[in-house]
């Protein structure tokens, strides 16, 4: 009896939705694959055969990561694709705190592997693997808390908005975090390996200025098309609510460090410190506001992360000290060639003050 009010219940279920069951079965299909779950692990594969590349076989290790690192964007893009289906919200990314998450970690990696097509060096990889990980991870983490396939409220409940604002601003949140993620890597090796020449610092502080300048123009036009929305839903296009104003701080950000290397205030060191002050700052902008729990942005209102903000905070000033170490303390060739300079002009300084 049981067995047959259960299907007289799916027959009517499937008369009434028919558009719908197939939808339900394709869930539960998604569930059980788990592809965000397997892009976190090929990702680890990828970021540790890219640190053994750089001690031994090189060449193939790193063009085995870097498809490795092809085949895990394909299966975190189609765990996107997926998710859209199921909400039946095409093209629409980005609808909650835990969505983007899973979003930051994409555009990263996307941006890993433009630049590893280029460079071909393993770094691109490297830190396109460690923030896909890191941003799946948090992802994972904020998936405990209910719903990942939860809806904004209805004011802020568009598609057009939410395929361009959340999608155009969360891209620039992508390319902030892996600036900043290439500055670490440019501090690491700079500090410890001794293979680390002029030539890669250079090739590091190209990627750096080119993803900022992405960052940059993203999050600005990002944050227009913010205003536009706000204008539409509130009758307002600015009104210093917390996420603006976490938005325009990236913008600003962004055009400190770009402002600061075209006008030569900052060489190699101080713009890698620049870029993980922009970590910070896109930290706060995305989770940061949230945690006042105040304004109109509804999505991603959470206390549980405060000290984690507080950690990863704390972290990037760290590294941003070690960065500014005196070049004495630097172990890599490019190090020692930045010493001898220093210590150079310090002896021609003081050359001249015995003179005059």
């Amino acid at each position: 009896m049981f067995n047959k009010t259960v299907e007289e219940l799916r027959q009517r279920f499937i008369g009434d939705f028919p558009n719908d069951i197939g939808r339900v079965h394709f869930e539960r299909v998604f569930n059980q694959a788990q592809p965000f779950y397997l892009s976190m692990q090929l990702y680890v594969l990828i970021f540790l055969t890219v640190c053994i590349s750089w001690l031994r076989w090189p060449a193939p290790l790193a063009k085995a990561a870097f498809w490795v690192l092809l085949l895990a964007f394909a299966i975190h893009t189609l765990g996107l694709i997926a998710r859209m289906y199921i909400q039946e919200r095409y093209g629409v990314f980005v609808t909650n705190l835990y969505s983007s998450a899973v979003f930051v970690g994409w555009g990263a990696v996307l941006l890993g592997v433009i630049l590893e097509k280029f460079y071909k060096n393993g770094v691109g990889a490297a830190m396109a693997s460690l923030v896909g990980f890191c941003t799946l991870i948090i992802a994972h983490h904020l998936s405990m808390s209910g719903d990942t396939l939860e809806m904004m409220r209805a004011v802020l409940d568009s598609n057009f908005w939410l395929a361009t604002h959340v999608t155009v601003i969360t891209f620039g949140y992508s390319a902030m975090f892996f600036a900043g993620a290439l500055a670490l890597i440019f501090t690491v090796l700079g500090l410890f390996s001794k293979r680390f020449s002029k030539e890669s610092a250079k090739s590091i502080v190209s990627m750096v200025y080119g993803i900022t300048c992405f960052a940059t123009l993203f999050s600005l036009v990002g944050t227009i098309l913010g205003g536009i929305w706000a204008d539409q839903s509130w009758g307002r296009f600015w009104g210093w609510d917390p996420k603006e104003n976490g938005a325009l701080m990236i913008v600003i950000m962004g055009a400190i460090v770009l402002h600061a290397r075209w006008g030569g205030i900052v060489k190699e060191r101080g713009l890698m410190a620049l870029a993980i002050c922009g970590s910070i700052v896109t930290v706060w902008s995305w989770f940061g506001t949230n945690l006042l729990g105040v304004g109109l942005h509804a999505y991603g209102f959470t206390s549980s992360g405060f000290w984690w903000t507080v950690g990863f905070a704390a972290s990037q000033i760290f590294f941003i000290c070690l960065v500014n170490l005196p070049w004495r303390y630097w172990r890599s060739a490019f190090g020692e060639d930045k010493n001898r300079l220093d210590r150079k002009r310090i002896l021609i300084a003081a050359q001249e003050s015995e003179k005059a």
